[in-house]
This record gives C-alpha cells, structure tokens and sequence, in this order.
C-alpha cells in the first residue's frame, strides 16, 4: 500500500477527518538520516502528523513546520510539510538508545521528556503564525491534541504510529486527526469518545491489512463517511548546495541600546554582515522587540520555518 492521505466528512459533516499511511515516507527518513529505534519512531510519528496537517493546508504555497524542543536525550525534532502534503525532517539526535517502556514499547516519551511544540504556520501573511504548548506526555500525538484544544480550540483526536522491524526498517507507519465541527451533537461526542477510548494501535490496523479507509469506517461505524479526496504523500527534500546558502538574523531592539559597549556594538557589527554577505546569500535581517533573551524559541522556530521553506 503506497503512501497517501484521505480526507473528508462524516456523520453529517460534524466531523471532518485525515488518515494516511505513511510507510515509505518513515522508512526513507530512518534510511537518510540512519535513526535508531526510538529515533525513527518519534520522528516518523512528527513527519505524519506533518503530512496529515498538510494537507489541511488551504493555499498551494502554504508551508508548515512543526519544531520539537526537548530536554530528552532525542535534543529535539523538525518536520515541515506543503500543502501536497510533502514533507522532510530531521531529529537533532539520531542515535539515542533507550530500554523499553512499561509496556514494551519504544519509548518516545523518555526520548522526548519535557519541552514545548511549536508550530509554524507560513500562509502567505507579514508574519507566519506561531503557535506554542508545552508537551503534555512527549508521546507527540497526545502533544498534538492539546495543542489543538488549546492554540486553535478545536476538539481533536489525533493519533499517530510506526511499527518497527526487527531489521530497524519500518514495517508500518501511519495516522490520522479527527475534528469536531462546532455543531457536532453530544450524543456523537459520547460515541466517538468512547471508540477512541478503546481504539488499539494505529499501526496493528494497517499491520492487519486495513486501510486509513477501513480505519476512518471502522470509528465512524453506523455513521456516513465521505471521502473528499485522495492523495499521496511523500519525503520531498527540495535541499541543494544552492539553498545552504540561506540566512536569518534575528536580534532585539534593546540589544544595541545597552550601556554594555561591546553588547551595544552588536547592531552596528549586524548591519554590516548582513551587508556583505547580502550579496552572495539569500539573507533575512530582522528586529524585535525585547532584548537577546526574548522570546528565543519563537525566534529560532522562524528562522528554521524561513530556511526550511527555501
């Protein structure tokens, strides 16, 4: 089964949902980046999320990021998606080893440990859209969900999985996110909470031959299901020599009105960096507000969601 995404309706348009199988994608991933285990689990869990929430993406030049920062032994994870659902990543630390947890699992969650999740939403605006939440359970679909309630307040069950080989390549991977519209009754929210409740493994399902189709009719038993469309998935990594060539600098106002004098020689020192190397990079020099130490996650997830859009 090659690599895609469905998307559309169901119990009488009051939920819209995405499913997707994202085997290739996960596999390709681990065999670039050359991930262990836990590794390969965590980032292909990001990458289909990066993949399904690609594909909500409205504009064909929209572009997503999706940025872990950890204090886990993983250090911290990068996806970004377009809106056909094309999506690449990397995780800072691709050899971390770790036992498995309590239920013989790879374990994710100690791999990620505390952090914030960070999403950068590039549509086309001055400035991209930055949403922020703290890892509730550093499993990643759990973290999504939450963000979801909390940044777009949008009831959400997402659910995300990769199943290893014995080999280390990836046997099975996959997902999907399920949305309530507001008008959704309580007697479907019942319903679907207690199927999600008891819903097994995203990836024993497509392990056991079924596709995100059966998955989505299987949750929505006795409800209609209409799929909008169709389509495919895959790692797309647009990178060349050309695109190293890429840039942002990024400072607070404050900086250079310190009394410190070498701490205010920095705007002066900044300025003309940016103006010789203006001339051989694709370069982004921006202000804002505060001093060095403000806001530095909302930053650094901007500069990577600039380069990684290139």
């Amino acid at each position: 089964m090659s690599d895609h995404i469905i998307r559309g309706m169901a119990a009488n348009n009051q939920v819209r949902f995405f499913a997707g199988t994202t085997r290739d994608i996960v596999e390709t991933a681990r065999s670039i980046h050359n991930t262990s285990p836990v590794a390969t689990a965590a980032l292909g869990r990001l990458l289909t999320a990066g993949a399904l929430m690609g594909a909500q993406c409205k504009n064909e030049s929209d572009v997503l990021t999706l940025q872990i920062q950890c204090n886990g032994p993983i250090g911290g994870l990068t996806v970004t998606a377009d809106a056909h659902s094309r999506v690449k990543g990397y995780v800072n630390n691709p050899n971390v080893i770790l036992h498995a947890n309590d239920k013989g699992k790879l374990d994710v969650a100690k791999a990620l440990d505390l952090g914030v999740l960070s999403v950068i939403k590039d549509i086309g605006l001055k400035e991209p859209y930055v949403g922020q939440t703290q890892l509730v359970s550093g499993e990643i679909a759990e973290d999504l969900t939450y963000y979801f309630a909390t940044s777009e307040q949008i009831p959400t069950s997402v659910a995300l999985g990769v199943l290893m080989e014995k080999g280390n390549t990836v046997k099975q991977a996959g997902g999907f996110i399920i949305q309530l519209m507001p008008f959704a009754s309580d007697e479907l929210i019942d319903v679907l909470e207690k199927r999600l409740n008891e819903f097994s493994s995203i990836t024993s399902l497509l392990d056991a031959g079924k596709t995100p189709l059966d998955i989505i009719k299987d949750v929505f038993e006795g409800y209609d299901v209409v799929v909008t469309d169709e389509l495919p998935t895959e790692w797309h990594c647009n990178c060349s020599k050309e695109r190293y060539y890429n840039a942002v600098l990024s400072l607070g106002k404050k900086e250079e009105k310190t009394k410190n004098q070498v701490m205010a020689s920095v705007g002066d020192n900044i300025r003309k960096m940016y103006e010789l190397l203006s001339g051989s990079m694709d370069i982004v020099l921006e202000w804002n507000e505060g001093g060095h130490f403000n806001e530095p996650d909302i930053r650094t997830a901007k500069a990577f969601e600039h380069i990684l859009s290139k």
